[in-house]
C-alpha cells in the first residue's frame, strides 16, 4: 500500500541523516518511488496512474527543450518557480547544476500532487500520507547531497578539502552525543545569560521547582502572575537573554512573577500521569504562591500543552468550587480540541505510540531528543537538512542563537504520561467531551470554567494551527479576549515591544467575539508590534490593586532553596 511505503521512507529519515548520503543518487531513489506509485496503482481510479506517468514525461521533454533551446518560457512551471534552497548563483549558472535543480522540483511537484489524487484514503489517512512524501521530497533535494551540490564542491576545493573534514567532525560529534547541532552551544550558559533574571526556587516537590523573581518596582499588582511553561521543554524559553525574556519584562510590568521549572523525569517520574500534573503540579504551584504572596488569586499562562493542562486544572478547581483561585489565565497557542490540530497529527497513529513505548521501555521516561526530533521534522528544511548541508557538507562553524541553543536543550518527560496525553487529546480528542477525561475522579468540563481568559494565537503556527487555537474561545463559560499575533509558535510569543518587529490582531472594543475565525480576522485591526502590552493592559483592568513588592524567600515557610533559576532546568539529556 502506498501509505506503508511513505511511512517507512519516513522511518528512514533519521538513519539517512545520521548516516550522511554523499554517494547517494537522490534521482534513483524518485525512481523507486514510480516504482511505488505502480504497486499502488489499484488506489487510483482506472487510466489515473497512466495519466500521470504522461503527464509527467510530458513534462520532462518540456523541460529538455526549454533548456536546449534557451526557451525558458517552455519550461513547466513547478520546473521554474523559486526555490530558496537553490538561491546561491551556481544552481542558475551552470547548466548541469541548473538542469538537476528543475528536474527534482519538477519531479517533486509529481509526485505530492499524484500523492492527492490516491482513492480509498480517509482524511487523516491522505493528510499523512502527504506529510510523508512532503517528507520524503524535502529529504531527496540535490542541496542535501555532497556530489549534487555545487556549493558543496566549491567550497571542497577552495579549502583542500578541509570543509568536508570540518563537516565530518561535525557529524561524528553530532552522532556520539545523539543529536543534531544546531548552534554553538558553548555561547551560552544556563543562569549567566540565559534563564538570568534575578529570583530564587521558594518551593519544589518532585515533579517542579517554583521560582520567585525578585521586584524591580515598588509596587506590584495584588495578584501575582503564575507561568507554566510546556513541560517538554525548558521554562527559560521565556526568559532567553535579558531583551527577549518576557519573565524579565512582566517584573517591569509590577507583577510579583513566578514561573514552574519541570524537573528533567527519571525513573522515579515513572508513575506520573495527568492527575499528577494537575495536582502535584498546577494545583500544588497556585497553593504555593498564594501561600507565599497572601494573595487571594492568581494570573495564570499556560504555554502550549501546558495550556491544555491548565484547562484541566481550571475545569477541575470549578469542579471543587475553588475557581476563585484564579483570577484569569491566559493561553500562549494552547489547544483544547484536537480535531484540527496540524501536522503532529501526522506522529499520532499506533506504530508512533509503539515507537514511544520501545524507546522508554524499562526506563519510565521518554528521551527528550527523540521529542526535539519529532517537532523539528515539523520543518524539516530549515532545521534539518539546513544544518545537515552548512554543518556536515560545507563544514561551517555554528553561529550563537540562544533560541536555538533553548531548542536543543531537550527535555525527558514521564512516559507513561506522554502516552496518556498523545491519546486522550490527540488521538481520541476527549477534552470536547464532558466526563470524558477525570482527574482524582473528577469529572472534567471545560464548559463549567467561567475564568476569564486571554487567548493568543500565532498566525504562521505549524505546531498549535491558527484554526486549533480558535476553538478556545468557544470552550469555556467566562469572557475570552482573543489575539492573533504574527509569526509562529516560538517568535509569535517571544516577541518583545522593543524589538519593533510583527504585528497582532485584535477586534474594536466593545465587538462580541464571532463564531469563526474566518470572520475574526476580517474584522479584527492591525496593530505594529509586539501584543505584550495588550497582555499587560488586560491584566491591569483584571487585578484588584497594588501592595507593596514582594522579596523571594522572606515569606514565612518559603525560604529561598536555592538561586534562580535552579537546579531542575540545569539537568541536561544524555
Amino acid at each position: 500500500m502506498m501509505l506503508d511505503f511513505w511511512q517507512k521512507s519516513a522511518a528512514k529519515l533519521p538513519a539517512t541523516l545520521l548516516e550522511g548520503g554523499g554517494d547517494s543518487n537522490p534521482f534513483a531513489a524518485m525512481a523507486e518511488t514510480w516504482e511505488a506509485w505502480a504497486r499502488a496503482s489499484h488506489m487510483l481510479e482506472p487510466g489515473e496512474f497512466v495519466r500521470m506517468q504522461t503527464d509527467f514525461w510530458q513534462d520532462s521533454l518540456k523541460l529538455w527543450s526549454g533548456l536546449l533551446t534557451g526557451d525558458l518560457s517552455a519550461i513547466p512551471a513547478a520546473a521554474a518557480g523559486e526555490d530558496r534552497r537553490f538561491r546561491a548563483s551556481a544552481w542558475s549558472e551552470q547548466p548541469v547544476f541548473d538542469m538537476l535543480k528543475r528536474s527534482y522540483l519538477l519531479a517533486s511537484a509529481h509526485i505530492l500532487e499524484g500523492v492527492g489524487r490516491l482513492q480509498g484514503l480517509s482524511d487523516a489517512e491522505m493528510a499523512r500520507a502527504k506529510f510523508q512524501a512532503k517528507q520524503f521530497v524535502d529529504a531527496m533535494s540535490p542541496t542535501n547531497f555532497a556530489l549534487t551540490n555545487p556549493e558543496v564542491l566549491a567550497a571542497a576545493q577552495s579549502s583542500d578539502g578541509e570543509s568536508l573534514v570540518r563537516g565530518l567532525e561535525n557529524m561524528l560529534r553530532d552522532l556520539q552525543r545523539g543529536q543534531l547541532t544546531l548552534t554553538d552551544e558553548s555561547a551560552f550558559e544556563v543562569g549567566v545569560n540565559v534563564a538570568a533574571t534575578p529570583g530564587k526556587v521558594v518551593f519544589e516537590n518532585r515533579l517542579f521547582q517554583l521560582i520567585q523573581y525578585s521586584p524591580t518596582t515598588e509596587s506590584v499588582h495584588a495578584e501575582p502572575l503564575l507561568i507554566f511553561p510546556p513541560w517538554i521543554n525548558k521554562f527559560y524559553i521565556l526568559d532567553l537573554t535579558a531583551e527577549k525574556s518576557f519573565i524579565r519584562w512582566a517584573v517591569a510590568e509590577g507583577l510579583t512573577v513566578f514561573v514552574v521549572s519541570w524537573r528533567n523525569a527519571d525513573e522515579s517520574l515513572a508513575d506520573v500521569v495527568l492527575d499528577n500534573y494537575v495536582l502535584e503540579g498546577q494545583v500544588a504551584a497556585i497553593d504555593a504562591a498564594l501561600a507565599a504572596t497572601g494573595a487571594k488569586a492568581v494570573h495564570a499562562i499556560g504555554y502550549c500543552v501546558a495550556g491544555t493542562t491548565l484547562a484541566v486544572t481550571l475545569a477541575y478547581l470549578a469542579a471543587k468550587g475553588e475557581a476563585a483561585k484564579v483570577a484569569t489565565a491566559t493561553y500562549f497557542t494552547a489547544q483544547v480540541d484536537f480535531a484540527e490540530a496540524g501536522d503532529l497529527l501526522n506522529f499520532i497513529d499506533e506504530t508512533q505510540l509503539a515507537t514511544i513505548g520501545k524507546l522508554s521501555e524499562g526506563k519510565g521516561y521518554l528521551d527528550g531528543r527523540y521529542l526535539a526530533a519529532t517537532f523539528n521534522m515539523l520543518r524539516p528544511t530549515d532545521l534539518i537538512w539546513n544544518y545537515v548541508v552548512n554543518n556536515y557538507l560545507l563544514g561551517k562553524e555554528y553561529a550563537p542563537f540562544d533560541l536555538l541553543f533553548w531548542n536543543s536543550d531537550a527535555t525527558n518527560v514521564p512516559a507513561k504520561w506522554h502516552g496518556d496525553y498523545i491519546r486522550q487529546c490527540y488521538r481520541d480528542n476527549l477534552l470536547v467531551s464532558p466526563g470524558a477525561v477525570r482527574v482524582a475522579g473528577v469529572a472534567i468540563e471545560l464548559k463549567k470554567v467561567t475564568t476569564p481568559a486571554y487567548v493568543q494565537a500565532g498566525k504562521e503556527d505549524h505546531i498549535a494551527p491558527l484554526k486549533s487555537v480558535w476553538k478556545l474561545t468557544k470552550a469555556f463559560s467566562g469572557p475570552v479576549r482573543f489575539v492573533l499575533a504574527g509569526s509562529g509558535h516560538i517568535a509569535g510569543v517571544v516577541n518583545p515591544p522593543s524589538s519593533g518587529k510583527y504585528q497582532h490582531w485584535t477586534l474594536p472594543e466593545g465587538q462580541a467575539m464571532p463564531e469563526r475565525v474566518e470572520d475574526f480576522q476580517a474584522a479584527a485591526r492591525e496593530t505594529k508590534g509586539s501584543w505584550w502590552p495588550d497582555w499587560s493592559r488586560w491584566i491591569a483592568a483584571h487585578s484588584s490593586g497594588q501592595v507593596a513588592a514582594r522579596v523571594p524567600g522572606a515569606a514565612p515557610g518559603f525560604a529561598a532553596i536555592e538561586e534562580a533559576p535552579g537546579r531542575y532546568v540545569k539537568a541536561r539529556v544524555g
